[in-house]
């Protein structure tokens, strides 16, 4: 049965992806951007800033006012900022938490009460390994995956007598635009304490980036999703080592696995 769908970040990567994976099988599919992003291919875009709550509500009742309702939110838009968190400007950390944590809280906020009139709906929100893996110099996206976790931990239970169903997809690496636009944060650009460290660290991330997975394999595992009438609350999507590294930090002291990490990354 085909589902109105409202994915935000769908300019490229995994949003790209899955707007374009979905409108093939037959979903009337909406992507957002925060910028003018030109035709796309079988669905409908929609200009979003997902840190403008006008913005938000002028989308959401858009895709109201043509379809009626919303069955689908994919919560993907994203932002990356690299850097030491001593290094991190006020503006800064708020930027992250902004886009991440609560661009995606005001998406909900937004499509719920119409979901609710329907008595019916997903949610997926789009969350990361980091959410329970904290890596070094990117603390305040970890940060925001972690906050998604628990809100959406909250929210699945909140939602329990609505028919509301709430997922989380935590990717590991994938091969999309996201290495390309991570940002820098402005102390970085210059020699500081963590310089070397920092350098050190991103060359690794950016090749385990740059070799990911393919984001179809998320693409896919979202219209199973929203094919399930029972969805499990979390998918871990990704290379295999990634995602046994989250089952391992389960069972192994502390101590042992903070060192897999610091080896893993050079962090001396």
């Amino acid at each position: 049965m085909a589902k109105v769908i409202l994915i935000t970040g769908a300019s490229s990567g995994i949003g790209k992806a899955c707007a374009e994976f979905l409108a093939q099988k037959g979903h009337k599919v909406y992507g957002t951007s925060r910028k003018d992003s030109g035709p796309a291919q079988g669905y409908e875009m929609l200009k979003l800033d997902v840190t403008d709550p006008a913005s938000v509500q002028k989308a959401v009742s858009t895709v109201i006012s043509r379809e009626g309702k919303i069955d689908v939110l994919l919560n993907n838009a994203g932002l990356g900022l690299g850097g030491a968190i001593e290094n991190f400007s006020e503006e800064e950390m708020h930027k992250e938490m902004e886009v991440v944590f609560f661009g995606m809280v005001r998406m909900i906020k937004a499509v719920l009460p119409h979901m609710r009139k329907e008595k019916q709906g997903t949610i997926i929100n789009v969350s990361s390994i980091m959410g329970f893996i904290a890596l070094p110099f990117q603390g305040f996206y970890s940060a925001s995956k972690f906050a998604l976790e628990g809100m959406s931990e909250s929210l699945r239970l909140e939602l329990k007598s609505t028919g509301i169903k709430v997922a989380l997809i935590c990717p590991g690496d994938f091969k999309t635009g996201f290495t390309a636009s991570r940002q820098i944060i402005n102390a970085e650009k210059t020699e500081n304490p963590y310089s070397s460290q920092f350098k050190t660290y991103m060359a690794i991330v950016e090749k385990d980036e740059n070799g990911g997975s393919n984001p179809i394999i998320i693409a896919k595992t979202v219209n199973k999703i929203i094919n399930s009438s029972n969805p499990s609350f979390h998918y871990l999507v990704g290379r295999i080592d990634q995602r046994f590294a989250v089952y391992l930090k389960r069972f192994i002291p502390e101590k042992w696995f903070s060192g897999i990490i610091a080896g893993t990354y050079k962090i001396k």
